[in-house]
């Protein structure tokens, strides 16, 4: 039987924890003892205005609940200003939950710049302003848990969102980076692609469907990933309306020609249904197994 777990003497930084997935996270941590740092700038979901309130209201109610918790009402491109934060407030850092996030959706020919940088600026380098911020410190200590946050639409594609499929691949990107780097310093690092009933997902999908997404369904996949029990790094998970599962990579057999072998366009498009066909695939977890096939083609 496993005991309740908890996060008594953690101090957890939750980003965009204002509203929505955050807001859900940020109670779940401070109901379980950890000391947490609510962090949200107050803007709208497309990154306008700013306003202290929304990380205010999360903190009192953690406060009523009886846990510790502290605002910050800075831009995850702050994430220095975020971490000393926690700091001043709670003398360390345990746990980075990058949560924050915008949307900016509009077809690709008519994205503007502005629509492109701002998007990227919030997702990707706010997680890595925050994560980077962390990381000495938790590099020091030994120990550190980071989720990132990811979406669907990165994994496969969405219309109307590149800027955001970009951003957010990216921050796996950054995740499987460093996990490799944290790995020997006990620092773990994982990434999930949640779907929920959101701000960011209001006009997305009918209400009906909105009614089962609920937020609480997310936070306790955050809250194992966060805990120093898990062992788990580099995972990728999808998880909504009581769904979790592991997503890994999946690589075809392929066709060697022979590293020194000429060949043609037309003999890649005779061979096309070996490259393409899925049968006894491979699943390659790190750099050296994606390399194992090119070793294979030298010797074939």
């Amino acid at each position: 039987m496993i005991s309740t777990l908890r996060f008594d003497g953690k101090v957890v930084i939750v980003t965009g924890a204002g509203g929505g997935l955050g807001r859900q996270h940020a109670l779940m941590f401070g109901s379980r003892g950890a000391k947490v740092v609510v962090n949200d700038l107050g803007g709208d979901e497309k990154g306008n205005g700013q306003a202290a309130d929304a990380a205010d209201k999360v903190v009192e109610e953690i406060r009523k609940l009886g846990g510790e918790a502290v605002a910050s009402h800075a831009s995850v491109t702050d994430g220095a200003s975020i971490v000393q934060t926690a700091v001043d407030a709670f003398g360390t850092v345990d746990v980075v939950i990058n949560n924050a996030g915008i949307l900016r959706d509009v077809s690709f020919h008519k994205m503007t710049e502005s629509d492109w940088s701002l998007v990227q600026n919030v997702h990707l380098n706010g997680s890595r302003s925050v994560t980077q911020a962390a990381w000495p410190i938790l590099r020091d200590k030994g120990y550190g848990r980071v989720v990132m946050t990811t979406s669907a639409a990165a994994i496969y594609g969405n219309f109307g969102q590149a800027n955001y499929a970009a951003a957010k691949l990216g921050i796996l990107g950054l995740a499987n980076a460093l996990a490799q780097e944290g790995r020997s310093k006990n620092i773990l690092v994982n990434t999930i692609a949640p779907i929920a009933a959101s701000r960011m997902t209001a006009t997305a999908f009918s209400p009906e469907f909105l009614d089962n997404l609920r937020p609480e369904a997310i936070s306790p996949l955050v809250g194992w990933l966060a805990h120093d029990r898990c062992t788990e790094t580099k995972g990728l998970f999808e998880v909504g309306a009581g769904y979790i599962a592991k997503l890994r990579w999946e690589r075809s057999l392929g066709h060697c020609f022979g590293s020194s072998t000429s060949f043609s366009i037309e003999d890649v498009a005779r061979e096309w249904d070996s490259v393409t066909d899925f049968t006894d695939a491979e699943h390659p977890t790190d750099l050296d197994a994606s390399l194992e096939a090119i070793s294979r083609a030298l010797k074939a």
